[in-house]
Order: C-alpha cells, then sequence, then structure tokens
C-alpha cells in the first residue's frame, strides 16, 4: 500500500494529527473508523427538511476524502484480487453516498456501513494474529 498517498488525501481531515499512528495497520483501521463515523453522522442527517446541512455536508465530503485514501492506497499487483474486491466496496460506498444524498433517503449508506464494519473487524482480527 501507498501510505503517503493514503496520509496526502486524508490530511484535510479534522484527524490530521491523530494519524501519527505507530504503524500503517492503525492507520488503516483508523481511516475505517473515521469512514464509518462519517458515513454514520451523514445517513442520520440525509433529509434536507430536518438535517444540519452544514454537517451533512462536511462529512459527505470528509467520507469521500477516505474513500479516495482507501482506494489510492491499494496496491493492485501484491494484493490482487483483494485489492480488487476492496476497491469495489469502497466504490460501492462511494455510490451509494452520492445516491443517497441526490434522494434525501438514506439506504444505500446503510448497506454500505455494514458492508465497511464487516472489513474492519476483519482488520481487527488480521491485527490479533500478527
Amino acid at each position: 500500500m501507498n501510505y503517503n498517498k493514503m496520509l496526502d488525501a486524508y490530511s484535510n481531515s479534522e484527524k490530521k494529527a491523530v494519524i501519527e499512528a505507530e504503524d500503517s495497520h492503525s492507520m488503516v483501521l483508523l481511516l475505517f473508523d473515521e469512514l464509518i463515523k462519517s458515513i454514520r453522522i451523514f445517513s442520520e442527517n440525509i433529509d434536507p427538511k430536518t438535517a444540519d446541512l452544514e454537517l451533512r455536508s462536511v462529512k459527505m465530503s470528509k467520507s469521500l476524502t477516505i474513500i479516495y485514501a482507501l482506494q489510492s492506497s491499494l496496491d493492485f499487483e501484491k494484493g490482487g484480487e483483494i485489492a480488487e474486491n476492496l476497491f469495489r466496496l469502497y466504490e460501492y460506498a462511494r455510490e451509494q453516498i452520492l445516491i443517497d444524498h441526490k434522494s434525501g433517503v438514506a439506504e444505500g449508506v446503510l448497506v454500505a456501513i455494514s458492508s465497511l464494519e464487516d472489513i474492519r473487524e476483519a482488520w481487527v482480527e488480521i491485527r490479533s494474529i500478527l
């Protein structure tokens, strides 16, 4: 993975100081945590009639930035099919954010959150065996 690209893509978020993680595994876990949190807050503010529109915009932007960071850090040569599948998952999450933003209804992002949580848990399990 290219962690410099990941850091560059994530540098505009409010958690920049926390990125001083001790290793790349922790950095990816932090990105997953922030992504899930941001998408969740975005989904809670999806209805334009009742939402905090500024918060929705900030969380949408942050979510898309983190997705870009995760996608750009994938090493397709070393990661092969796993990297390709992760890219597709991240792309699915990105598309659902855009679709749900346009519709004003949180549907696809809830499915995306669930899938991202599954990958996050797998990442935690990998950490425990390293």
